[in-house]
């Protein structure tokens, strides 16, 4: 079994915001593979189905992404799901807009989100998926930045790294960590 993460926070106010590109890789891994709506369940909206022969749970927390490592934790224990099965999904300022980089384990690099949820799992083995926004421009600053919406030029590169990021999710869960690492972390340009 698989759990996916998406990290972003809840409400209209922040959607398709920077912050939530998360959640959008999440629902749109969601709709690629027919999964049923989701239902409230741990402190998030869970739902399930199996893609190819695995099981895959998919968790969007609904407790702001600051607090995200208490819905997980609800998540991970009641399915016993061990950390190196959990795959977060997260947004990186400190990489290029469009920038992919999948790793099994680490620090939470300044991200508060997967910091919460590091805290609550009690290790840092806990694969994860980034996905880089870009920096902000001149003295914005950060929080200001990764709550707005992205252009119409950064939408455009957006959508293209999300379909290659949609494919290293069915690589991760088909085929493991490896695998999907080979074909997501491409060298900077």
């Amino acid at each position: 079994m698989k759990l996916i993460v998406g990290l972003g926070n809840p409400g209209s106010r922040y959607f398709q915001t920077r912050h939530n590109v998360g959640f959008e890789l999440l629902n749109a891994f969601a709709d690629r593979h027919f999964f049923p709506p989701a239902n409230r369940k741990f402190d998030g909206l869970l739902t399930d189905q199996i893609v190819g022969s695995e099981k895959v749970v998919l968790l969007a927390p609904q407790t702001y992404m600051n607090a995200s490592g208490r819905s997980v934790r609800q998540c991970v224990d009641f399915y016993r799901v061990e950390p190196e099965n959990v795959l977060v999904l997260l947004d990186d300022l400190n990489l290029d807009l469009g920038r992919l980089r999948m790793r099994g384990k680490g620090s939470a690099g300044g991200q508060k989100g997967l910091a919460d949820i590091i805290r609550h799992l009690g290790t840092d083995v806990i694969p994860r998926l980034r996905f880089g926004i870009g920096r902000p421009p001149g003295r914005m600053d950060a929080s200001d930045f990764v709550l707005q919406k992205f252009t119409d030029d950064e939408r455009r590169e957006v959508d293209v790294s999300l379909q290659d990021a949609l494919a290293g999710l069915d690589l991760w869960v088909s085929q493991g960590l490896d695998a999907a690492m080979n074909a997501v972390n491409r060298p900077a340009e």
